[in-house]
C-alpha cells in the first residue's frame, strides 16, 4: 500500500487518518553544492531517505504518511551562486504555517519535518513552536545527521564537512551517482577555524553569521576527494534505521507527564 497521502482521495485520506496518525514533510533545498554535486542535493536527501523511512515503519505497523518534500527553502547563505533557488524567512514561515493550518483540518495532529538542509533548522524549530501554538498540532524536527569525516571514516574534515563534503557526496553517490563528478571534488576546510576555543561552526558556545563563499570560491565546506558510494549506503542504512525508531518515539511521546 502507497504511504504518499496525495495518492488518496480526499474521503479516502480521511477515513485513513486518525488522531494517532503521522504525516512526514521533507524539507530539502535547491542551492549550489560545488562543481561536483547537483542542485538538488539537499531535496534528494531528505526526499529519498525520508520516503525510506516511513515506508520501513509502515511495514513495521507504525500509522505514518509521507507528504510531498518542499524543495524550495531558505538558502541565502548560497544567494550569490547561480542555480540556487530560495525563499527568504517569512515566506517559508508562512507556507510552513499554512501547511500545518491544513495538517489540522485532518484527522492526524503530528507533522514531523524530515529535514535535509542545516540552513532550515533554525526556522523550522520556530515553526515547531508556531504551529503548536496556533494548532495544537504535536510537532518534530528530525534528519539525516550525517557526520563530517574524521579521518578514519573519510579525509578529516575537522568537523566542518557539512554542504558538499564526504557524507554529503557519499550519500548522492549511492542514491544517484550519475548526478556526482568527483573529479571536480576539492578540499575546502577552513583549519583556521578548527582550534578557536570559543567561536564555531557547529555546535559552538559562540556563533556567527556567514556565506558559503565566505570559506572559499567554491562554496564547499568539506572535504569531497574520498567519497564515496559504499560509505554513502552505510550512511543511508543509519538514517533509516535511526529515522524509524525516532518515529516509534514519536508516537508514543506525550507532553504531560504519565
Amino acid at each position: 500500500m502507497s504511504r504518499d497521502l496525495v495518492n488518496l482521495s480526499g474521503p479516502a485520506a480521511a477515513a485513513a487518518l486518525t488522531e494517532d496518525s503521522i504525516l512526514v514533510l521533507p524539507t530539502g533545498a535547491i542551492e549550489h553544492h560545488g562543481p561536483h554535486l547537483p542542485l538538488s542535493t539537499d531535496f534528494l536527501t531528505a526526499d529519498l531517505i525520508g520516503r525510506a523511512v516511513v515506508e520501513t515503519a509502515a511495514a513495521e505497523g507504525q500509522d505514518v504518511w509521507l507528504l510531498p518534500g518542499l524543495a524550495y527553502t531558505k538558502s541565502d547563505e548560497h544567494h550569490w551562486a547561480p542555480g540556487t533557488m530560495w525563499l527568504n524567512a517569512e515566506t517559508l514561515l508562512n507556507t510552513v504555517v499554512d501547511i500545518g493550518r491544513s495538517v489540522a483540518n485532518t484527522p492526524a495532529k503530528t507533522i514531523v519535518f524530515f529535514n535535509g538542509h542545516g540552513g532550515n533548522i533554525a526556522l523550522l524549530q520556530v515553526a515547531l513552536r508556531e504551529l503548536r501554538r496556533r494548532f495544537g498540532l504535536r510537532t518534530f524536527l528530525m534528519g539525516a545527521g550525517m557526520a563530517a569525516g574524521d579521518g578514519i571514516n573519510g579525509p578529516d574534515e575537522r568537523g566542518f564537512g557539512i554542504h558538499g563534503g564526504h557524507g554529503e557526496t557519499s550519500m548522492i553517490l549511492h542514491l544517484r551517482p550519475e548526478l556526482v563528478d568527483l573529479s571536480k571534488a576539492e578540499r575546502w576546510v577552513p583549519d583556521h577555524m578548527a582550534d578557536l576555543k570559543y567561536i564555531k561552526f557547529n555546535g559552538g558556545p559562540v556563533h556567527f553569521g556567514w556565506l558559503s563563499n565566505d570559506f572559499g570560491p567554491s562554496g564547499v565546506i568539506g572535504d569531497a576527494t574520498g567519497a564515496n558510494a559504499a560509505w554513502g549506503k552505510q550512511l543511508f542504512d543509519i538514517a533509516v534505521a535511526n529515522g524509524v525508531e525516532a518515529l516509534a518515539e514519536i508516537a508514543a511521546f506525550r507532553h504531560e507527564a504519565p
